[in-house]
């Protein structure tokens, strides 16, 4: 019953996504590109000279799901502090580099997977030589990330403004410097704060090269309205296909990011973690309050990692036909009680009070069913 939208392409014609190809490298244990999965990442934000607090808010964000996790390297202290980090992180590590070459090298000497770099910011082709030289010696992928804001300016003076064609000669020129030095372990991003200029620049990028693209609308802003700029931006794009591995850049907890990233990506049945709880958006004829229901579960219920459906719906109308695409369903009735629903069918009533705790317990019942399944069938 979970929602594996992507798998029913040959039912569902309307839902299948044609993913762009692309060639495969490794950030780490993570394979990016080739029809691998989309990874999600986000970033830490606090000072990475305190491994300690660094480490942390890299244990939020692995049991969050985190896939892959940056980390800023701007100075000595840092790189220092990153081999710490790195030797005690459960997932890969991305160190962000910016014009000073010798962090690279130290970065990769350190431990991080990859090396988010632009080969062009860092000085003469030796510089770059030498850090190609320690991304191979250390089995570093790398990452080419072009930003909007920081285009270089020789390309502004040429083009008058950001826009697609100089964000993607940008990214292209970056490529060919390592292309040329036999280096081809890398992704690019070409990121905006503005989603149209972010769309426009990765569909002119993903028809010129076949490298993996790393996806983000940059900058994005607060929680709620970042969250939906990325997923309007973003959205469009993994739904036609183009994208390898997503990050949401918001003005809030990291942590906040893998949930949206996620939440993204199970939108659009390209990836499947946790519960996707279907609810309606209430109204006078609600057997029980739905929205602070639905609230109290998505607490209750963040630790659950299996992906699975659960539909909440406060009344006949629409519950009965919701609950028989969803994995645990509970629809309102009357007289304080309503209706469990398991895998599709009716299952037993069940009274308002206690409704929560029911639910919580079958749906953990049916994560640990669907994980002894796949392990099985493993």
């Amino acid at each position: 019953m979970s929602d594996h939208s992507s798998e029913l392409g040959h039912v569902r014609p309307w839902r299948h996504i044609e993913r762009r190809k692309s060639r495969q490298i490794m950030v780490g244990s993570v394979p990016v590109g080739g029809g691998a999965p989309i990874s999600v990442q986000s970033m830490t934000n606090t000072p990475t000279s305190d491994a300690a607090a660094t480490l942390e808010q890299i244990r939020q964000l692995e049991e969050a799901g985190a896939d892959i996790v940056r980390v800023s390297c701007p100075d000595e202290d840092s790189t220092a502090a990153f081999r710490t980090i790195a030797r005690e992180a459960r997932v890969p590590l991305v160190a962000d580099i910016h014009f000073h070459y010798k962090r690279g090298i130290e970065a990769a000497q350190a431990g991080a997977a990859c090396l988010r770099i632009n080969p062009g910011n860092i000085g003469s082709i030796d510089r770059v030589k030498e850090v190609v030289q320690a991304a191979r010696d250390h089995g570093c992928s790398m990452r080419i990330g072009v930003n909007a804001g920081s285009l270089e300016k020789e390309l502004l003076e040429k083009y008058g403004e950001p826009c697609p064609d100089a964000m993607v000669e940008s990214a292209l020129n970056h490529a060919r410097i390592l292309q040329d030095l036999d280096f081809h372990e890398f992704k690019i991003s070409v990121k905006a704060s503005d989603p149209f200029l972010t769309v426009a620049a990765y569909q002119q990028l993903a028809e010129a090269i076949d490298c993996p693209l790393h996806l983000g609308v940059t900058e994005a802003g607060p929680l709620r309205t970042g969250t939906i700029k990325s997923a309007i931006g973003m959205g469009s794009m993994l739904w036609a296909g183009i994208g390898d591995t997503i990050r949401v850049s918001l003005a809030a907890d990291p942590v906040e990011e893998i949930k949206v990233g996620f939440d993204i990506l199970k939108s659009l049945g390209l990836r499947h973690r946790g519960v996707n709880i279907i609810a309606c958006p209430s109204c006078a004829r609600q057997g029980f309050n739905v929205i602070e229901t639905v609230a109290i579960l998505e607490e209750k219920l963040a630790h659950v990692s299996t992906a699975m459906s659960l539909s909440i719906i406060g009344c006949v109308v629409n519950g009965p036909g919701e609950a028989l695409y969803t994995d645990v369903g509970f629809t309102g009735g009357g007289k304080g009680a309503g209706m469990v629903y398991l895998n599709g069918k009716i299952a037993h009533k069940q009274a308002n009070e206690g409704m929560i705790d029911e639910i919580v317990a079958q749906v953990e019942a049916k994560a640990a069913e669907l994980e002894a399944a796949r392990a099985a069938a493993e």
